[in-house]
């Protein structure tokens, strides 16, 4: 990456306004959080059909009111160990802005918390885990009730070569 790309990058980044409503919730014993905007509905578990050739964290699409929608699995993307679902066990269908389109994806979670005003003051930036990691689908770390909460970039969770492979999917 060149040091140009790096500067608009970091430019960029800063740009992002973190503060706001987040919905949140849990992954293994870690708490999330996604910007308000970008969740269109909570459902509860429902059949999912598998789709064939798909990577490993997509585990197929949903009927939902007769639109056909990718459903993906973060403990699988975030290479955590699967659990089985529970009646807290849900998904959260949210809106992705790719490059060329605007995507509507259910993500299965462990369970929904609650929906928190965030100030800029409680939230810090996200440490830097060395070169090799790529963490840029994190948003910041939001300092709450003696904890950390891990805002996500969700449209950054996926990168544009998955989000192809899911398109095709839908």
């Amino acid at each position: 990456m060149s040091k140009e790309t790096k500067t608009m990058d970091q430019a960029l980044q800063a740009s992002i306004v973190k503060t706001g409503k987040y919905l949140t919730f849990s992954l293994e014993n870690e708490e999330y959080g996604i910007g308000i905007l970008k969740v269109k509905e909570i459902i509860g578990m429902m059949p999912i059909t598998s789709v064939p050739r798909t990577p490993d964290f997509v585990k197929g699409v949903i009927n939902l009111r007769g639109k056909v929608i990718p459903v993906l699995d973060l403990r699988t993307k975030f290479e955590m160990a699967p659990i089985p679902y529970t009646e807290r066990t849900c998904i959260i269908v949210v809106e992705i802005d790719s490059d060329t389109s605007t995507l509507l994806i259910g993500i299965v979670v462990d369970a929904v918390s609650e929906v928190l005003n965030i100030r800029e003051d409680e939230i810090e930036d996200t440490p830097k885990f060395g070169t090799q990691l790529k963490h840029d689908y994190i948003l910041g770390m939001a300092k709450r009730d003696g904890g950390v909460k891990i805002l996500l970039n969700i449209d950054r969770v996926l990168s544009p070569d998955e989000i192809t492979a899911i398109e095709k999917t839908a």
